[in-house]
């Protein structure tokens, strides 16, 4: 475990007007992930140590929160209402940062593509405070260099305000200060209109699978295995353009395998949303493709995997209408789907606090909920990284396929072949 030093309540900067106390109503995409585990991450910079680089990171962060108040409330239950919830800030309140040191492993030990034991870096990211807390951040001193851990309630808001704050609070930091301003948040609900079934549906209680009370326990959250590995692949610009050439359409019918990612609906909306809006403003896009298909050997899997995640993403007239089918559809299947987190326009490797960018970024909470994480390609100009939580076996599965996956894009001159499908 990681040993605490100290945890202080960092509360958003008193500079300028007074904030008053406020609440923010929950909208139903909102609602959607209400019971969702919430999202955590670790930022790995090497060599950076120092009380400076922790008071900075503190000061900056209180200047930040200012801007986005409604991540220093709390998430509660709308007074006078059964199932309605809102983020209610008062004067107070504030984010939770711990600082900490870790000697169990070393920097370059964690901060790697190759297997990893979850069990090493689970410490590295903060827990969520009861009663509400919407966000935990957590700096770890460690031999080499310095993590954050952050970790988000999703009921707050989406992967793209989450980012956006990360990129203001590393604006914010001194170091920093001397580059163009991240422009601020759009905190407006208005812009997303309510769809009672929808926000009714994920509001409800929700049960274990015995049909007890599962206690408060987000639902999807597994326990991660003692032995359970963490590893993350790349895909180069090369290889998925050699995939966009030469992919193909999916079959349909028979056993089939299932996929659920998010999409960003800001400019899919009538009318759009800001870019910059605060909250969540995603919905699922369901990918599906014969199982033994996607499961073939070398790189026809993987085209087939890919063309079914590009027929996924273009959103019909009546999308959210008929959402709760198609959820149900997908999770009534003999096996739940695998389901996405991350996306590569997040940018999250371009969080600089002043002390270097980070040499790797993982998305800690997939070992929780069996999900896989994507994240742009470290020093590339178009390249994906995908990370992954299995145990030890499924791991070297993984690996074997994806080396065998990669070593068919690097060879075989059929793939110069155009089909007519398109990629976004």
């Amino acid at each position: 475990m990681a040993r605490v030093l100290h945890t202080s309540l960092v509360a958003p900067s008193p500079a300028g007007t007074a904030l008053q106390e406020s609440s923010l109503p929950l909208t139903s995409l909102d609602a959607i992930w209400l019971h969702a585990p919430p999202v955590e991450r670790v930022f790995f910079y090497a060599n950076a140590t120092g009380n400076d680089v922790l008071s900075n990171l503190k000061d900056s962060l209180s200047r930040t929160l200012r801007d986005f108040y409604p991540l220093a409330g709390r998430l509660r239950l709308t007074p006078g209402t059964p199932n309605r919830h809102e983020l209610h800030y008062k004067p107070g309140d504030g984010v939770n940062f711990t600082v900490a040191e870790y000697h169990h492993a070393g920097f370059d030990e964690l901060a790697t593509d190759d297997p990893t034991e979850v069990a090493k870096i689970l410490p590295l990211v903060p827990a969520l405070q009861a009663g509400g807390a919407l966000l935990a951040l957590q700096a770890t001193m460690l031999s080499g260099g310095l993590t954050l851990g952050v970790t988000f309630h999703h009921g707050a808001c989406d992967g793209v305000s989450s980012t956006h704050f990360l990129r203001t609070w590393a604006w914010a930091a001194p170091a920093c200060a001397g580059a163009n301003a991240p422009e601020p948040p759009v905190i407006d609900r208005t812009f997303i209109r309510d769809r009672d079934g929808l926000y009714d549906t994920f509001t409800a209680p929700r049960l274990s699978s015995d049909d007890e009370d599962d206690g408060g326990k987000p639902l999807g959250v597994i326990s991660p295995d003692v032995h359970q590995l963490f590893a993350t692949f790349t895909l180069s610009k090369e290889h998925l353009q050699r995939i966009k050439d030469a992919v193909a359409p999916a079959s349909s019918g028979g056993d089939r395998a299932h996929l659920l990612f998010p999409a960003d609906h800001r400019t899919r909306l009538d009318p759009p949303v800001p870019e910059k809006y605060l909250g969540n403003c995603v919905g699922p896009c369901f990918a599906s493709a014969l199982r033994k298909e996607v499961a073939a050997a070398g790189a026809d899997g993987l085209f087939t995997a890919c063309a079914a995640v590009a027929a996924s993403i273009d959103v019909a007239p009546g999308y959210w209408d008929g959402i709760m089918e198609r959820i149900m559809k997908v999770f009534s299947a003999a096996e739940l789907p695998l389901t996405v987190a991350g996306w590569p326009r997040f940018r999250v490797y371009d969080t600089n606090f002043g002390f270097g960018w980070p040499v790797k970024v993982d998305v800690v909470s997939v070992a929780r909920t069996g999900a896989m994480s994507v994240a742009e390609a470290r020093g590339s100009d178009g390249g994906v990284e995908v990370s992954i939580s299995l145990p030890a076996g499924g791991m070297e599965r993984f690996r074997e396929c994806f080396a065998d996956a990669m070593a068919c894009l690097s060879s075989s001159p059929w793939l110069n072949v155009r089909f007519s499908i398109s990629w976004k």
